[in-house]
């Protein structure tokens, strides 16, 4: 069966995470090793891609495991390390990904403009602050949280990007944040 490179799970497919903000994504904690996420993921996501030496990694990314009766593989989470405070970032892919919860508000493979809306009355209620990247991408740097947009074949979806705090000033910024460049480039799948 071929892979559906465009396909969306369904709210039903996708793993069930939650975010606390600067500390875990489901079972990623901030700060983890790669053997550390890698052991985490075990059984429910695999390693696909690895860049980096070993112990000095700066990007992972962890694909669904294809099942027979899945038309859908690729990748789910995107991890980026910091050589000082390990596991430092988390993007999860809009198309495949797990469904991330904030306080019940799901984060991933969202119509953005909603999401936006249900984001900025989250923060307006919890007195954080609404900030804008250089790409209009939503964000709040007091939670660590950047709501990107991922292609999905002639429409967007909503893409998370979650950081640990030493992350977490200048999130929203492009070019002097710590979100790596390869993360603010448009993700095609």
């Amino acid at each position: 069966m071929a892979t559906d490179i465009w396909g969306v799970l369904h709210e039903k497919q996708r793993l069930a995470w939650t975010f606390t903000p600067f500390e875990r994504v489901g079972p990623l904690e901030f700060g983890m090793t790669h053997e550390q996420a890698q052991s985490a993921l075990d059984g429910v996501l695999r390693t696909a891609l690895r860049e980096g030496a070993a112990g000095n990694e700066v990007r992972a990314d962890f694909w669904l495991e294809q099942r027979p009766d899945a038309r859908f593989s690729g990748p789910a989470v995107t991890v980026y390390y910091d050589r000082s405070i390990g596991l430092a970032g988390i993007a999860v892919n809009a198309l495949r990904g797990p469904q991330v919860t904030l306080d019940g508000i799901g984060l991933v493979g969202q119509v953005p403009s909603r999401l936006e809306d249900r984001f900025a009355d989250f923060l307006q209620t919890h007195d954080k602050e609404l900030r804008y990247s250089q790409c209009a991408d939503p964000c709040s740097a007091q939670l660590g949280l950047v709501l990107r947009v991922q292609r999905a074949g002639d429409l967007v979806l909503s893409r998370p990007v979650m950081v640990a705090e030493a992350w977490s000033e200048h999130c929203w910024d492009t070019t002097e944040g710590s979100i790596p460049q390869e993360e603010w480039k448009t993700f095609e799948w």
